[in-house]
């Protein structure tokens, strides 16, 4: 009697359990259901994200600890910092038109000048000025539709690294490469953006949904093309009025993108630190950096 007892016990247990758990998991199904019904609510976002800026086997851990704790801070303060800079050499600095701002952005403490090499904040403050509307209103909409998922998934710390590598990847190749010519925008940053996103989806090409992967490997190319298109423009056909400006940060950018970037962008779910990868192109990319500086101080023609 006392063992058919226990054993009554024991089912009822079970049986409970067994309940308990139905009751979770549709629990949950319901509250995945009501997050799919509301294109507002941040696992949906989360879940769009993931596709576009994940490979497939890293997704469901992205979506497990996804959360916007930080926001995307980064991004939209260097967004509004070189918004409210173009606005106040385009407002408040006497301009005859917003397409070119000669006049006022060469007289700016913040652009990158050769003559004013020795002020060295000017190798990372030029990527706050912009040479007109195209030009600013081009890399806000690619750093903010490229850097905010990008700063959702990866955080403000990577993509601040990246970036600002690119930046300054930027004004050194320009130093070197285009020794006479001034240099404004933040292509360099941004192109490393680009650059690193780039060789994510080229690497994880069939995990990336393929349909997606050609779609977003379209949109860089036109965006690339049509962005380089503008900056060759301001550096060879210039107006006999204007002043030209360097297009060697695109380049630069690019390539810290390819090596920092990648590197960076590929270990959502390791430790960048103990990668290899990363200490491999943080050491090429400060051996660029002591060449750029010893030829600044040594061989530039700018001297």
């Amino acid at each position: 009697m006392a063992a058919a007892h226990d054993l009554e016990i024991e089912e009822d247990v079970n049986l409970n359990m067994e309940t308990e758990m139905k009751e979770e998991l549709e629990e949950e199904k319901m509250r995945e259901g009501r997050a799919d019904k509301d294109p507002f609510k941040p696992r949906k976002v989360h879940r769009i994200v993931s596709k576009w800026m994940l490979p497939e086997p890293v997704r469901r851990t992205y979506l497990e600890r996804a959360n916007c704790l930080p926001p995307p801070l980064f991004i939209i303060f260097i967004s509004i910092a070189e918004l409210a800079v173009f606005i106040y050499y385009a407002v408040w600095k006497p301009q005859k038109q917003w397409i070119t701002l000669d006049t006022g952005i060469l007289e700016s403490p913040f652009i990158y000048r050769p003559e004013k090499r020795e002020e060295a904040w000017r190798f990372i403050s030029y990527m706050l000025v912009h040479a007109g509307v195209q030009h600013i209103l081009g890399n806000l909409i690619m750093q903010l539709g490229l850097g905010i998922p990008l700063e959702m998934v990866h955080k403000g710390l990577r993509v601040g690294l990246v970036y600002l590598a690119g930046v300054i990847a930027g004004s050194l190749a320009s130093s070197i490469f285009d020794p006479l010519k001034s240099l404004v925008g933040a292509s360099g940053g941004v192109y490393a953006l680009m650059g690193g996103y780039f060789m994510n989806v080229l690497v994880n090409f069939q995990e990336m949904i393929p349909a997606f992967g050609v779609v977003r490997l379209l949109i860089i190319v036109v965006i690339i093309v049509s962005d380089m298109g503008f900056a060759l423009y301001r550096r060879f056909f210039v107006p006999e009025n204007g002043s030209p400006v360097s297009f060697a940060a695109h380049i630069a950018g690019g390539f810290a993108g390819m090596s920092i970037g990648y590197t960076v962008f590929s270990c959502f779910d390791q430790a960048l630190l103990k990668d290899p990868r990363f200490w491999t192109a943080i050491a090429a990319y400060l051996a660029f950096v002591l060449f750029a500086v010893f030829f600044n101080i040594f061989l530039s023609p700018a001297n």
